[in-house]
């Protein structure tokens, strides 16, 4: 099968599913749920490209596992604090209705649309490993898998730490500074991205591989600039108010550092 026609089927598929998605969330009334499904589709399409592609068939099962796993992962987190807090819904689509106030459902449903057209075009590292013909694994690319092993590691390991400080009824209206929390104000973040870049240095391998960096670089545009850090910022800043703002003046936003000391205030 062409890799144009392997994109094709891909994308066709998705508009389905994310139109399925879309009548599922409307009548549930909690368009959170996206989300969930925009985490599965990643593992369904390295699937699919695995099981269609004409690379090595070795690095094919290597690429279906190591997305699956990742996808997996990340969806069913998602998916069970989405349900711990259903029908509540997150701030982000509360914002969106706001806006699109009078044609929700019309602009929500294009925008289920644009989530599966994002899941081709940040899949394409997925696509190039599969049909990179190339027998053998190169350095570059057992280097990302070591990478990909660190990186899930420590989102699994961020979220747990996030989930037991919120679990604890002592931490009511704290800010959370416990583990890797301490290092930085969104390691969860900071190891999704590394995920992304151990995916971009996979494809390097593959003929016309350098396209594959197109997924890392925009998922850390997207974290830093657009839906990741900047809305969580300003949520949280609303909710825990000056404790957030000293956490923000102590801690990395994004690279886990050393927590910066503030000057002792000085009176007259």
């Amino acid at each position: 099968m062409s890799i144009y026609l392997q994109i094709i089927l891909a994308l066709v598929s998705l508009a389905a599913l994310f139109a399925l998605a879309f009548r599922v969330c409307r009548r549930l009334d909690n368009y959170g749920f996206v989300d969930v499904v925009w985490s599965y589709a990643f593992g369904v399409l390295a699937g699919f490209y695995a099981l269609v592609g004409q690379g090595w068939p070795l690095r094919r099962g290597v690429l279906a596992l190591l997305v699956g796993v990742w996808s997996l992962r990340l969806g069913t987190h998602l998916l069970q604090r989405l349900a711990k807090h259903h029908p509540a819904e997150d701030a982000r689509y509360g914002a969106m209705r706001k806006r699109w106030s009078g044609e929700v459902e019309r602009r929500m449903s294009v925008f289920f649309q644009q989530q599966a057209a994002s899941v081709i075009i940040l899949g394409l590292p997925f696509l190039l490993i599969a049909a990179n013909p190339r027998p053998g694994l190169a350095p570059i690319e057992w280097f990302a898998v070591g990478l990909w092993c660190v990186a899930v590691l420590g989102e699994a390991l961020a979220d747990a730490q996030l989930a037991a400080f919120k679990r604890d009824p002592g931490s009511r209206g704290q800010v959370c500074t416990r583990g890797l929390w301490r290092y930085s104000r969104h390691p969860n973040y900071f190891f999704e991205w590394l995920v992304w870049a151990s995916y971009g240095l996979f494809a390097l391998a593959a003929p016309w591989g350098w396209l594959g960096l197109i997924a890392p670089a925009a998922i850390l545009y997207l974290l830093l600039r657009v839906t990741g850090i900047p809305l969580t910022e300003q949520q949280t800043v609303r909710s825990k108010g000056a404790a957030y703002v000293r956490y923000q003046q102590t801690t990395s936003a994004f690279i886990p550092l050393p927590p910066r000391r503030l000057p002792d205030l000085q009176t007259p």
